[in-house]
């Protein structure tokens, strides 16, 4: 048997990429070392809940040709991202505007609202920001940062705020509406039945093998591969010998709650320091479920190391480089192809991650 394309990793960029090579007539071969398709976007049916097992995944673009191509394999529905933010008993409204506001400081005009900020920004006198927190500072001003912003922060990425460089917060949006939309894309919303039937639809009448690894797999059979698209982690791919590149990975701790709602929204972030967890996603909200009990997911951000599960690519100077060392050995490369966020080092939103497939098959094409 010869495979035009041995896809490895059946993510989102891998399914896509694998959707569009079958319909050119390319045969292809998906392997993944995960025991379920899907990546990260994989939800797992958990008696009518469907359960992000990778963390929140909320579909949203303002490009409609995106949008339309992602609505071959799914109804979508009406959701709109709301998140709410929990500071001690203290409850605001994600992103910072007019609401988060008016419960901060008791006011109900913009105008109230701006000069609040503005008067707390110029009394720190911070020309230039050294680090995260003086860059935070100088955008929103003391009270916003303190409540909303630090503690969150220094759990994401390990660090006291002051030990992080400045660069990683370049803006945070302030919206003086009274609009809880956390995303300003024209389409967005969960798939009815969740993510996983999406790469099912995707993969249909491919020949998919889970629980593979990549090198034994090629050791055993690469002879009967013409090219590969690999979505893995580029520096894994080349054994680590230029170095290693930096992520944060993410605990899951998953209960299930007898009571039919357990925070009455599916994104509840705790920005305090003391309370360990990042935030507590609340799955059957994103499909506004009616069980009589609910499941719901505590999210620990943690150090990455050999071994974890992958998500967030650090991009700092000293790891950008690193990548780019990599790439100079990847373009060296006759039959492999990289793509995706770990294969390319890049955070990607889902519907760049399509966009970005479906660049590659025009660029291959032509080939």
């Amino acid at each position: 048997m010869k495979y035009d394309y041995l896809i490895v990793g059946s993510g989102l960029y891998g399914a896509v990429f694998s959707h569009e090579m079958k319909k050119m007539g390319k045969r292809c071969l998906v392997i993944d070392k995960r025991p379920h398709i899907g990546g990260n976007i994989y939800c797992e049916n958990i008696n009518g809940i469907n359960v992000h097992k990778y963390g929140a995944h909320i579909f949203h673009t303002s490009n409609k040709k995106i949008w339309d191509y992602i609505n071959q394999f799914a109804e979508f529905n009406n959701y709109i991202n709301s998140p709410i933010a929990r500071y001690k008993d203290e409850l605001y409204n994600l992103p910072f505007n007019m609401n988060t506001f008016s419960k901060m400081w008791g006011i109900v005009t913009p105008q109230e609202a701006k000069n609040i900020i503005q008067s707390q920004i110029e009394d720190l006198n911070i020309m230039e920001p050294k680090n995260l927190e003086e860059q935070a500072l100088s955008l929103v001003g003391k009270d916003v940062y303190e409540k909303l912003i630090k503690g969150y922060t220094e759990k994401q990425w390990g660090r006291d705020c002051k030990e992080l460089p400045s660069f990683i917060i370049k803006r945070l949006p302030l919206r003086f509406t009274y609009d809880n939309n956390y995303f300003n894309d024209k389409y967005q919303g969960i798939p009815i039945g969740g993510y996983t039937k999406i790469i099912e639809k995707l993969l249909e009448g491919t020949e998919v093998r889970l629980g593979t690894d990549y090198h034994n797999f090629v050791a055993q059979n690469g002879d009967m591969i013409q090219r590969v698209l690999y979505t893995g982690m580029i520096d894994e791919f080349y054994d680590y010998k230029l170095g290693v590149l930096e992520y944060r990975s993410v605990r899951f701790e998953q209960e299930t709650h007898e009571t039919d709602n357990y925070q009455g929204n599916a994104v509840v972030n705790y920005t305090e320091r003391e309370v360990p967890y990042t935030r507590i996603i609340e799955h059957k909200h994103f499909e506004y479920g009616k069980q009589p009990f609910t499941i719901i997911s505590k999210e620990y951000s943690s150090e990455w190391h050999k071994g974890d599960e992958p998500y967030y690519p650090v991009n700092n100077e000293k790891n950008n480089a690193l990548y780019e060392k990599y790439q100079e050995l990847a373009r060296g490369e006759k039959r492999i192809i990289f793509g995706g966020r770990l294969g390319n080092y890049k955070y990607y939103d889902m519907d760049k991650i399509i966009e970005a497939a479906l660049d590659k098959v025009e660029e291959l094409k032509v080939q």
